[in-house]
C-alpha cells in the first residue's frame, strides 16, 4: 500500500474513492432518502465559528481525556462500524491503529473479525450491541465480550428501517459465491490493488459476522444481512429492556444514538455511563438535525451525570475542538477512519488519527487553551439560529 502522508481526511477519501469497486465506496458513502442528515452533519461544523487569542498562548497543549473509565491521549473515540470489507485486515488493523495512539476502539457485533482477534491488539475495546434476538443470546453475547477484554459496551439504538437513497444503493451480495464473483467482477477488476490486497490475504472480502456466532450453538455465524434480519424481527427495546442491558453488562455502558432531551434523561435513568448524542451518520431517519445541533442542550440537561460524547461528521481537528466547546467530552469518528483503511490499511488509520491530533493541537494553540479540559462556549461563534432542541426534560420518553 501507499506510504504517502495524507494531509486531510478529504484526501483520505479521495484516495479511498481510487482504490475501492463502486459498490464497495458507495456503500461505506451511505446517507438514506434525500440525504439531508448526511449532508447537514459536515455542514453544520462550517457554520460555526471559533474565537481565537493572539497573545499569552501556550507553548505546550494537553489533548488527553478520560471516557467511560479509560484514559486516552486525545479526545477522539473509534466509533463501530459493521464489516469492514474495505481492508483484508478490517477491524484488527483499526484495532492496531487504534493502540498505537493511545484511543479507545468501539467493535460493531457486525464485525468482519472475531473480538478475540481485536482485544489482542488492542487494550482499550468497547462491545457494541444491538438489541436483538433474545435476552439468553445477548446475555451469552455480552459474556463472550467480557471474557476477550473488552472495558465497555456500547448500545446502538439509532437505527431504523431506511432502505431507499436518491442517488441510489449498492447491490451487496450476502455471500460472495461463483455467481457474486462474476457479477462483480469488472468492478473489481477496474480497481485491481484492493482485489490483489485480498489475494495476498488468501481470501475474498467476506460478510460472516463471527461475533454473532451463537456460543450454545453448532450453527455457522450469520451473514450481515441475515444477522441484519435477526435484528429486525425483534421488538424494539423499551427502557427498561436498556436498563437490563445496563446491569447484565456490569461495567461502563454507553448509549448511542440520542438525539432529545428526554431520552438523553431516561439513559441517565436507566443507569448509562456515557450517551453519544448521533444520528447514525445520516443512515438513519433522514431529516434528523446534525448531532453538533443538538448537543449543548443534551449536555445542559445530562452533562453533569454521565460522559456525552457526539459522533457525526468529524473531518478535522478543529471539528472536534467545537465539539469539545459546546460540552461533549470526546467525539467518535467512522467514515473518516475507515477511508483511511481503505487508502493504506493500519498506516492509513494512523494517518487520519494524526491528522486529527495535529488539527486539534493547532487550533488549541490558536485558541490559547493549555487543554482540551479548558474549552468552553466561549470559544465558538454559534450564528442565530444553528441550535436545536429536541423533545424537553419534562416529556416523557416512550416506555414502549
Amino acid at each position: 500500500m501507499s506510504s504517502a502522508w495524507m494531509e486531510t481526511v478529504a484526501e483520505a477519501q479521495r484516495r479511498a474513492h481510487k482504490r475501492l469497486p463502486a459498490s464497495v465506496y458507495s456503500a461505506l458513502l451511505a446517507g438514506s432518502e434525500r440525504g439531508t442528515s448526511y449532508e447537514d452533519n459536515t455542514r453544520a461544523f462550517g457554520e460555526l465559528g471559533l474565537a481565537p487569542h493572539v497573545a499569552g498562548l501556550s507553548p505546550e497543549r494537553d489533548l488527553s481525556t478520560r471516557v467511560m473509565g479509560q484514559d486516552i491521549s486525545m479526545p477522539v473515540l473509534i466509533s463501530p462500524t459493521g464489516v469492514q470489507a474495505v481492508h483484508p485486515e478490517g477491524e484488527v488493523a483499526v484495532a492496531r491503529a487504534a493502540a498505537a495512539r493511545g484511543i479507545a476502539m468501539g467493535l460493531s457485533s457486525f464485525a468482519s473479525k472475531p473480538v478475540e482477534e481485536v482485544t489482542a491488539a488492542c487494550p482499550q475495546v468497547f462491545y457494541q450491541s444491538y438489541w436483538m434476538g433474545t435476552r439468553e443470546a445477548m446475555a451469552r453475547r455480552f459474556d463472550r465480550a467480557r471474557a476477550a477484554g473488552c472495558v465497555g459496551m456500547i448500545a446502538t439504538l439509532d437505527w431504523s428501517f431506511s432502505y431507499g437513497r436518491d442517488w441510489g444503493s449498492p447491490v451487496i451480495p450476502e455471500r460472495l459465491d461463483l455467481k457474486a464473483m462474476a457479477r462483480f467482477a469488472p468492478e473489481a477488476l477496474r480497481r485491481p490493488r484492493w482485489l490483489l490486497d485480498f489475494a495476498r490475504s488468501g481470501g475474498l472480502p467476506d460478510l460472516t459476522t463471527p461475533n454473532l456466532a451463537d456460543p450454545g450453538s453448532e450453527a455457522e455465524a450469520p451473514t450481515f444481512f441475515g444477522a441484519y434480519g435477526e435484528w429486525a424481527q425483534t421488538a424494539p427495546p423499551t427502557w427498561e429492556d436498556i436498563a437490563w442491558m445496563v446491569e447484565e453488562w456490569g461495567g461502563p455502558f454507553m448509549v448511542k444514538g440520542i438525539c432529545r432531551v428526554d431520552d438523553a434523561r431516561a439513559a441517565v435513568d436507566a443507569g448509562v455511563t456515557a450517551i453519544s448524542v448521533s444520528n447514525h451518520g445520516g443512515n438513519n431517519l433522514d431529516g434528523t438535525p446534525a448531532p453538533i445541533r443538538v448537543l449543548p442542550s443534551i449536555v445542559d440537561a445530562v452533562g453533569s451525570d454521565i460522559d456525552v460524547v457526539m459522533d457525526g461528521g468529524i473531518r478535522r481537528g478543529s471539528d472536534v475542538v467545537k465539539a469539545l466547546a459546546l460540552g461533549a467530552r470526546a467525539v467518535m469518528i467512522g467514515r473518516a477512519y475507515l477511508w483511511g483503511l481503505a487508502a493504506g490499511g493500519q498506516p492509513g488509520v494512523e494517518n487520519v488519527l494524526d491528522v486529527l491530533r495535529s488539527g486539534i493541537d493547532s487550533t488549541l494553540l490558536g485558541m490559547g487553551r493549555a487543554s482540551v479540559r479548558d474549552l468552553g462556549p466561549d470559544d465558538v461563534v454559534v450564528p442565530d439560529g444553528f441550535l436545536r432542541t429536541l423533545g424537553s426534560a419534562t416529556s416523557a420518553a416512550p416506555r414502549s
